[in-house]
């Protein structure tokens, strides 16, 4: 079979599914935004010298082993960073390259690892310089590049909230306090599922205790309900929440801080699977996900998932599923026949079983309570890209608007750069709970689903 299988994604499961073709003696290319590997997990410190122990020496070791082995197969690897694919179609891709010149770029087999992004969570004040997504501040201390001004408040929900709080302390930052959402007992039924990855249990703990040992409060069953400042953040409030993760008002505590650092967890990336014309499902917290089988297969069998965009289960699921993909194009190609890739995959589906036990337990404890759409006031800006508030939503929604379309036609909500990445969450879950109904439809990302410079069609559709 000519032509080298396509990999869109540098994260740990692209990374991985390369290094398993590779070691097949099958070439492939690689593609992704960053200017070094690794995805926002494993890209590691974008200087050399940098010492990463803060982050734990099992992090250290999993960071190294994972370039030490992409490395060790580089000459099988094209790989193409700093470039962006803005769209295609079943069979070839456009890229915009490192030049920003769109490319086209065909494929006979292609993994789509292109990873995921933070929940946006609208509230008052979230739009403040100062107010963080908690995954870009993780980033930040990972890159080692810049840490948060002045003291940090970190809030919402999920293991990232200790977790984020212990690196910022152990790299030198202060921390005013954690604020998960969820309360204790919520976390509590959920011990044996999390027991499913007993390292993973016993790091949590372990995180707990370090926080108490250096005096960083972690709170259950509070959350932000305002963030206050002139220009800049000064302030964020915090409140109690009930089991709906409705804020009791009347015991409202303030935290006079420089940085609020929100989490509240990730959402895969659909715009260029919804481009490729993939079949999509809905998750149970609403969200739009590409569905594939267990050969990481889409609806197209040559296009496969791989990473978060299958589900996410962390680093350690990223890379078995990218193995999976991987197996699955060896077996397309003919260099596997169909027992060699069965009892391979079912090898990686094993290791893979017990981190999704653990994930659901993870996900019934972080579900989100509805009454979290209560939180913007009436003048909160819920799209930013259109400034488009609350009150409009309001209103278009008192007009009978049923689903998303109407809504984006009524309102300009997702009709900005970002194309609905920063706002589609909260409309979908107001129109869910206005409407009654689980599907209320989703917007279809035109292209490019990236903005491009109008420099990069300076060659495309003319003549040599």
């Amino acid at each position: 079979m000519s032509g080298h299988p396509v990999i869109v994604g540098g994260g740990s499961a692209g990374m991985a599914a390369a290094i398993e073709l590779a070691d097949a003696g099958v070439r492939c290319t690689l593609i992704d935004e960053a200017s070094r590997p690794g995805g926002v997990v494993y890209r590691g410190p974008l200087r050399a010298g940098v010492d990463l122990g803060y982050l734990g020496a099992r992090y250290s070791k999993a960071l190294g082993k994972l370039h030490t082995d992409f490395a060790a197969r580089a000459q099988s690897i094209d790989l193409r960073l700093n470039s962006r694919v803005v769209g295609g179609d079943d069979r070839s891709l456009v890229v915009l390259d490192e030049q920003e010149q769109l490319q086209p770029l065909a494929f006979e087999q292609l993994i789509l690892a292109a990873g995921c992004h933070e929940r946006n969570v609208p509230f008052p004040g979230w739009t403040l310089p100062g107010v963080i997504l908690l995954g870009g501040l993780q980033l930040q201390i990972k890159s080692n590049v810049v840490k948060p001004l002045g003291t940090t408040l970190i809030a919402g929900t999920g293991p990232l909230l200790p977790l984020v709080a212990c690196q910022l302390h152990a790299a030198g930052a202060k921390v005013a306090g954690v604020y998960e959402a969820c309360a204790f007992n919520r976390i509590a039924r959920q011990s044996l599922a999390l027991m499913n990855k007993p390292q993973l249990f016993l790091d949590g703990l372990s995180m707990l205790a370090y926080l108490k040992l250096h005096g960083i409060p972690m709170h259950y069953g509070w959350g932000v309900v305002q963030a206050r400042g002139e220009g800049e953040l000064a302030e964020v409030s915090v409140a109690p929440y009930d089991d709906a993760w409705r804020a009791d008002m009347t015991q409202v505590r303030r935290e006079s801080v420089q940085t609020l650092a929100v989490g509240y967890g990730f959402i895969p990336r659909t715009q260029l699977s919804q481009q490729l014309g993939l079949a999509h499902g809905y998750s149970t917290d609403g969200y739009l996900r590409a569905e594939c089988n267990v050969w990481q297969q889409s609806s197209l069998e040559h296009i496969h998932l791989a990473g978060d965009m299958a589900g996410i289960r962390g680093g350690e699921a990223a890379m078995l599923t990218g193995r999976i993909a991987a197996v699955s194009i060896l077996q397309q190609r003919g260099v596997l026949n169909a027992a060699q890739a069965i009892e391979r995959r079912e090898r990686y589906l094993g290791q893979l079983a017990g981190i999704k036990r653990f994930r659901s337990g993870v996900e019934r404890y972080t579900a989100r309570g509805p009454a979290q759409v209560e939180l913007p006031q009436a003048d909160t800006v819920i799209c930013r890209c259109e400034q488009v508030t609350r009150d409009a939503i309001d209103l278009a929604l008192e007009q009978g608007v049923q689903d998303m379309a109407g809504l984006k036609m009524r309102t300009r909500v997702s009709m900005g750069d970002c194309q609905g990445r920063m706002c589609v969450g909260y409309c979908s879950d107001r129109l869910r709970a206005a409407t009654g109904r689980a599907d209320v439809g989703w917007l279809r990302p035109r292209f490019p689903v990236d903005p491009v410079p109008f420099s990069a069609f300076k060659h495309v559709g003319t003549e040599a």
